[in-house]
């Protein structure tokens, strides 16, 4: 059975909920690590609700974070390392897919009003469940993060109503020392591959983690998916 997830909510700035942003964070922290963001996207995504759940299980190196599945700080391009986290998003997908599946039933919306973003393993996780959902999302957004199981990736067979495949933006600092800016472009090759096409935006002079530029490319992506006011 899957762990019910949980986490912090913002709720939409213009009244009732007509798009859900779902936040996955990264390895180590939890819901609160992206929250935030709403807030910095209200303006752009005034109609839409924000979540961002907790992943079930602690963090073996961070105690006081969370963690979809457990890392052993494994490259990208190490054998031994892509199994372990295919394993890993395998066995983590069910618990997320109930959580979207709970949420977009409480809001009484449907797919093509759901957004994923992730941060780092979050974007792991966003990219494994959004490609493999029974309907794709309006929009997958990923930072800093990397696809899992390239080889597999023919099984994201996602689409919309009209057979389309989910729009995706992969955003990465050109100085991430944990995942490499690499992962992003094999990550983008390989979802070509697969007839998903994905935008990507690099994020120059940063490392791990999101600037503001990286902000605004993803809440305006968001923004045109999910029919919001363009800026």
């Amino acid at each position: 059975m899957s762990v019910a997830l949980d986490g912090p909510r913002i709720q939409p700035s213009g009244g009732r909920a007509t798009a859900l942003v779902v936040f996955l964070h990264g390895y180590g922290a939890d819901g609160n690590d992206l929250i935030e963001i709403g807030h910095q996207w209200r303006a752009l995504l005034p109609n839409a609700a924000f979540v961002s759940p907790h992943a079930p299980d602690r963090c073996a190196a961070s105690p006081m974070g969370r963690q979809w599945f457990g890392l052993s700080n494994r490259p990208p391009d190490d054998p031994a390392g892509a199994d372990e986290r295919w394993k890993g998003a395998v066995k983590a997908r069910g618990a997320i897919d109930a959580f979207l599946d709970a949420e977009l039933s409480r809001l009484g919306l449907d797919e093509s009003r759901l957004a994923l973003v992730g941060f780092s393993q979050g974007t792991m996780m966003a990219l494994h469940v959004g490609l493999r959902r029974r309907l794709a999302p309006a929009a997958i957004v990923g930072y800093s993060g990397t696809l899992v199981g390239e080889e597999r990736v023919k099984e994201a067979t996602a689409r919309d109503a009209r057979g389309a495949p989910p729009p995706v933006l992969l955003i990465h600092g050109d100085q991430d020392p944990l995942i490499p800016i690499d992962a992003m472009f094999m990550s983008a090759d390989a979802l070509a591959g697969a007839d998903i096409p994905a935008q990507w935006h690099i994020s120059f002079g940063v490392g791990h983690g999101i600037d503001a530029g990286g902000l605004r490319h993803g809440g305006q992506f968001l923004a045109k998916a999910l029919g919001g006011p363009r800026r």
